[in-house]
């Protein structure tokens, strides 16, 4: 141990001992973000009426409740399907945004990344009470089609940040290469440049799916009806009644969320790797 904390932490030759107090700092955030997750997933197998932590008995019944009920499963169509559509429409247009950005070598090149990354930096909430007015007057209020729109919007900034970093780490002479040869810009881009940042494009993907699905702000406005997502349905479940269910698709939520997160960290050590 004593070794361990004499060693090198980095080039800059801070030891693992002179780092300690980050190590400590960041075990204890990292233990008050996920104290919560360890509170709700035992809570999802009471057998309770009520949310209960501890559980005095443990039962599967609101595992039960949620894939028997119509409106819960009604709900996770839903959300399932605006997340995997939000993420086929923001992946593509931020990817080439990006590209098109980085590429260009425009002056105003900063100025509109700033205006797509807005979304980001705007409260969800004038984003909500927008996007209502304006769906109101084109009647997509309560549409599968509004609810995609909407996420798209969020999830756009995260797939140009993240396609725009790697880009800044990639050699456009690769690409002019290519061109050089005889191919098409759009050929070039596809078989030469996107092969090299597809790791990020795949992160930006699960980011913007991920968005999509746990996004509740902006449902609660503009999704309603046989459209509405899981998270309004059980922002309302819980405001009314309080119903346990909501601790088994947290659970659910959870498990999805890391696995998707894992599955990006995996492919970014495959990555490495090569």
């Amino acid at each position: 141990m004593i070794a361990w904390l004499r060693r090198d932490a980095s080039e800059t030759q801070i030891t693992h001992g002179q780092r300690l107090w980050l190590y400590i700092f960041s075990v204890l955030v990292m233990v008050w973000l996920v104290a919560p997750t360890f509170i709700v997933i035992p809570m999802s197998f009471s057998d309770s009426q009520y949310l209960e932590f501890p559980p005095e008995t443990w039962s599967t019944r609101w595992y039960e409740n949620y894939i028997g009920s119509t409106t819960w499963m009604s709900a996770t169509v839903t959300s399932l399907s605006a997340a995997f559509l939000t993420m086929l429409l923001a992946t593509p247009i931020g990817v080439l945004a990006a590209y098109g950005l980085h590429s260009a070598k425009l002056r105003i090149g900063r100025a509109v990344f700033a205006l797509l990354i807005t979304p980001m930096m705007v409260p969800l909430i004038l984003i909500a009470i927008g996007a209502f007015y304006v769906y109101a007057r084109t009647n997509i209020l309560y549409t599968l089609m509004g609810v995609v729109l909407a996420h798209t919007l969020l999830a756009l900034p995260l797939v140009l940040i993240v396609t725009a970093a790697a880009l800044k780490s990639y050699d456009m002479n690769q690409e002019m290469a290519a061109r050089s040869m005889g191919a098409s810009r759009a050929r070039a881009f596809l078989t030469v440049t996107l092969p090299q940042i597809r790791f990020a494009v795949i992160t930006a993907a699960l980011l913007s799916f991920l968005t999509s699905f746990d996004e509740v702000v902006v449902a609660m406005f503009i999704s309603g009806g046989d459209n509405a997502t899981l998270t309004r349905i059980m922002f309302n479940s819980l405001r009314d009644q309080i119903d346990p269910t909501i601790a088994s698709i947290s659970t659910i939520m959870i498990l999805v969320t890391s696995g998707m997160m894992i599955l990006a960290q995996l492919l970014g050590k495959e990555k490495k790797q090569e």
